[in-house]
């Protein structure tokens, strides 16, 4: 573990503790991160999309610092929930934009994957959305590991921590996840 996860993990220690300060230390250590995540998802965005990945990255960081969150379990659990975060994020700014122009054609949030089947211009946020909670039904682990590999920019051994499943267990899950997902979304 490096410098700046140790620090990242005694600073969800003190979160934990119920030092809200924290926070303030924490967002340096970890927004590059979370930053490099979020523009990820956006990088074969149309250019004027209106949510972009700094507001991504500051409306998942004030959700997950400031609810009543459950025991953060280090840097990599922090990654993970963020990971949960901006997917509800995504999908919260595609829904409101569905309703302002009242599901008049109006496209989604639109995401790059590496899923098998994706089209070129990517997946449609709540496409991706309503297939993840379609899996969460069928095997709530696996769902887990798409959030934590897919949103959440996490390695394998990282998600087999967080989940403290064998790295083996995570490299399945997600060769099967991936490929249930990839049928899902291509005929949708």
């Amino acid at each position: 573990m490096n410098s700046n996860s140790q620090d990242a993990t005694r600073l969800l220690e003190r979160l934990n503790d119920g030092d809200s300060a924290a926070a303030n230390d924490l967002l340096p250590l970890v927004y590059d991160e979370l930053r490099a995540l979020a523009a990820a998802y956006f990088r074969r965005e149309r250019s004027d999309h209106t949510l972009q990945p700094t507001a991504l990255v500051h409306e998942a960081f004030i959700k997950l610092v400031g609810s009543p969150v459950n025991e953060w379990k280090g840097r990599a659990h922090f990654l993970a929930v963020a990971a949960t975060a901006m997917r509800h994020t995504l999908v919260n700014h595609a829904l409101a934009k569905k309703a302002i122009k009242r599901g008049g054609g109006a496209p989604g949030v639109m995401l790059d994957v590496e899923f098998a089947g994706a089209t070129a211009g990517g997946l449609d946020a709540l496409e991706v959305d309503q297939a993840i909670k379609d899996l969460s039904n069928l095997d709530p682990r696996k769902a887990k590991v798409v959030e934590m590999r897919f949103f959440g920019g996490m390695t394998i051994e990282e998600a087999a921590a967080v989940l403290d499943v064998s790295v083996s267990t995570v490299e399945s899950d997600w060769r099967m996840a991936r490929a249930w997902l990839s049928g899902q979304l291509s005929s949708a």
